[in-house]
């Protein structure tokens, strides 16, 4: 690339995102103007490959029933599976429960102040402790999630690939070099709404963006070129079959998911990996197919039958018998939760 197309960042850039952030930024969201570490964290986990609009509800929600780290730590699994049901990504959940027993019990109730001790945390990776130890105690540190990657890898045209390690590393070490010396919280938090509301994946809105005079890939006049990431996930398809059944009063058969894999802890019907097994589970029963389900997930493609037994006699596979009324108390998957609302 010509050097006329690289010029030198300096204070100003951090200086710009600072007083852009100010006049521009987004300033009244739940989770800011606060330096409680217990919030942040909250938002900071929830948003993790996830819309703000769609956090916004479950994070009122967490609030309400949990306020506070020894709240949640008091919780057990199941709830705090139940509360998240439809968020996705579950294993956050599960490191959102073991990281506040861990406070609780290991800390005394009260966070690490430095990002070094928040990434002993179960679930707290470096880009999420440093936003933490920067919001919430100023530490002066960088933060590299997915909207600050974007940013600074068009503004710095970084070639790199951040499929590789080395490559991500190296963007690591440009994000430190980047920073300011003062109002760290203040640019975190510009970086990240430039970001969400400018600096878009798709479509980039340059016009707007206090940077553009310091942006490399903007002078390129190519700047979704960058980030550059050559390694694409291939898409998979898994298809199985769900037993729906009811018992005498109403009551639904739900069976848990095992510990690991793809909605572990979770309940849902009874699975099985073809219609004959499932058919096979309940011999002779008059069985009601319903409209299948196509679940998106991040790997693969998921197609979900579901045949339907009004009773079942003693022939019922191994579970618990749920009323209707308390399935809001079990962490169900979305598409379950979907199902049973419109039948």
């Amino acid at each position: 690339m010509p050097e006329a197309l690289k010029p030198a960042l300096n204070e100003d850039f951090g200086l710009t995102v600072v007083a852009w952030q100010r006049r521009h930024g987004r300033h009244t969201l739940p989770w800011q103007n606060t330096r409680d570490p217990y919030r942040v964290w909250l938002s900071e986990i929830m948003l993790q490959q996830t819309q703000v609009t769609t956090v916004l509800g479950y994070y009122e929600r967490f609030l309400s029933r949990w306020p506070g780290i020894a709240d949640l730590a008091a919780a057990t699994l199941d709830e705090v599976l139940a509360e998240w049901a439809g968020l996705g990504y579950y294993s956050r959940a599960r490191n959102l429960h073991a990281c506040a027993r861990a406070v609780a019990t290991l800390h005394g109730g009260s966070f690490p102040r430095t990002a070094a001790g928040l990434q002993t945390l179960p679930g707290i990776g470096r880009s999420t402790a440093a936003a933490i130890a920067a919001f919430c105690f100023g530490e002066r540190v960088a933060i590299l999630d997915g909207n600050v990657k974007r940013v600074l890898g068009r503004v710095l045209a970084f070639d790199g690939d951040l499929a590789s390690s080395a490559a991500e590393r190296q963007l690591w070490d440009h994000a430190t070099a980047l920073l300011p010396s003062r109002d760290v919280d203040r640019y975190t938090q510009g970086l990240m709404d430039l970001g969400a509301t400018v600096c878009t994946a798709r479509s980039p809105d340059c016009g707007r963006c206090p940077v553009q005079s310091m942006c490399r890939a903007s002078q390129h006049g190519e700047p979704t070129r960058w980030p550059v990431k050559t390694r694409k996930l291939k898409r998979g398809r898994r298809e199985n079959w769900w037993l729906w059944i009811e018992g005498p009063a109403g009551q639904v058969l739900l069976q848990q998911r095992p510990p690991t894999g793809v909605w572990a802890g979770l309940w849902t019907l009874p699975m099985f990996d073809d219609e004959s097994l499932a058919r096979a589970a309940l011999p002779g029963a008059n069985l009601e197919p319903l409209p299948r389900i196509e679940h998106a997930l991040t790997h693969f493609d998921w197609v979900l039958h579901t045949l339907r037994a009004q009773s079942c006699g003693d022939a019922a596979p191994a579970g618990r018998w749920v009323a209707r009324e308390q399935l809001a108390d079990y962490a169900l998957p979305a598409p379950l939760k979907k199902l049973i609302e419109q039948h």
